[in-house]
């Protein structure tokens, strides 16, 4: 990965994506409160710690049979930096997620640029619906480099000359590709980041298999390694239970 001087309007390209946890709301026992006050009523912390194996088998016991409201009532806030096609993916799931992304409108869009490294599996094979991605050959690596590289220039060179012909950045974003890196604020909850990743993630666990495209897939794996660290059990039982959203 390349990076220009500050103030250097040159493209610049990366292979990676950015995921940053920025505030949150989020523990297990959030679920543990919720399921329980339809059966106890109000409860304090040192009530849910006193039984700390019955807390992990009632969560494991509301993922397994999916009662999924109880896994709700908390809050994530990741700002995420990845190419605009995975924002277009990404916002295929709209239900307990609320978006902000950066405009194009209102502000001169930066010349970064999504280039996949020798990593990115680049050659499709079998029909849609069952098919694999293979390793590219040294010569496919180099030609999308290439490819990628020149087009970007070019896409770049045309935005800025019309910007600086006095053409609105409204008007001008549209000779822009769709790996220009974006930003933006993706919040959501533990149920509905839970269902992001049963269909962005490849995993040994999961019952129900998935086909996500490589760069989503980065963002969900960034994204479930915060989620893991502030809500072990219910991470756990995810993974127990399949990772099935409940």
């Amino acid at each position: 990965m390349t990076d220009s001087p500050a103030g250097d309007l040159k493209p610049s390209f990366r292979s990676d994506v950015t995921v940053e946890l920025v505030k949150h709301s989020a523990a297990d026992s959030d679920v543990l409160f919720a399921a329980r006050v339809s059966t106890l009523g109000e409860q304090s912390l040192d009530e849910l710690k006193k039984d700390p194996e019955r807390s992990k088998g009632l969560i494991n016991f509301l993922m397994r049979d999916r009662h999924g409201s109880p896994f709700e009532h908390n809050s994530m806030t990741f700002f995420i930096s990845a190419p605009i096609f995975v924002f277009r993916e990404f916002m295929r799931h709209r239900v307990g997620w609320s978006y902000n992304e950066e405009s194009g409108r209102y502000s001169e869009l930066q010349p970064v640029f999504y280039v996949p490294d020798e990593s990115r599996k680049l050659v499709q094979e079998g029909r849609p619906g069952k098919y694999v991605f293979v390793e590219g050959t040294q010569a496919q690596q180099e030609l999308v480099g290439r490819v990628m590289d020149d087009s970007y220039v070019r896409a770049y060179e045309a935005y800025q000359e019309m910007l600086a012909a006095g053409v609105a950045r409204e008007v001008a974003r549209s000779v822009l590709p769709v790996g220009l890196y974006s930003s933006m604020y993706a919040t959501c909850n533990a149920r509905s980041l839970m269902h992001f990743l049963g269909l962005r993630t490849q995993h040994e666990l999961a019952k129900v298999p998935s086909f996500p495209q490589r760069e989503i897939e980065m963002v969900g794996e960034k994204m479930e390694a915060e989620w893991a660290q502030l809500m072990p059990l219910t991470y756990a039982a995810f993974n127990t239970n399949g990772r099935v959203a409940p």
